[in-house]
């Protein structure tokens, strides 16, 4: 689309995938599983049940902080989960419209 952006900037909470300095726009792109997306790919295994919700619960709050800094901050964020990545077409019409808002 021709944004500048910057990748995994450290000096920001949680090293945002993509950051849009110019508009105050940050993209994550979260693992469905990782950060306990409510999709297939986020079900947690049917083994060590107690020790994957317990971890996946303690990624999902240090992303809510982390979210919540940076918008405090004055940056507008975003989430993209794994299973949207699917669909390139809506994809790229949705982050459009969140870089032009």
């Amino acid at each position: 689309e021709g944004y500048r952006f910057s990748l995994h900037r450290r000096d920001l909470p949680g090293s945002p995938d993509i950051v849009l300095p110019k508009y105050s726009k940050i993209v994550f792109v979260h693992g469905c599983f990782w950060h306990g997306h409510g999709c297939a790919k986020g079900q947690l295994p049917k083994s060590r049940t107690g020790y994957w919700g317990q971890k996946i619960e303690m990624n999902k709050a240090r992303d809510k902080k982390r979210l919540a800094a940076l918008r405090r901050m004055g940056w507008s964020v975003k989430v993209v989960w794994q299973c949207q990545t699917k669909n390139p077409d809506r994809l790229q019409t949705s982050l459009r419209r969140f870089v032009q808002k």
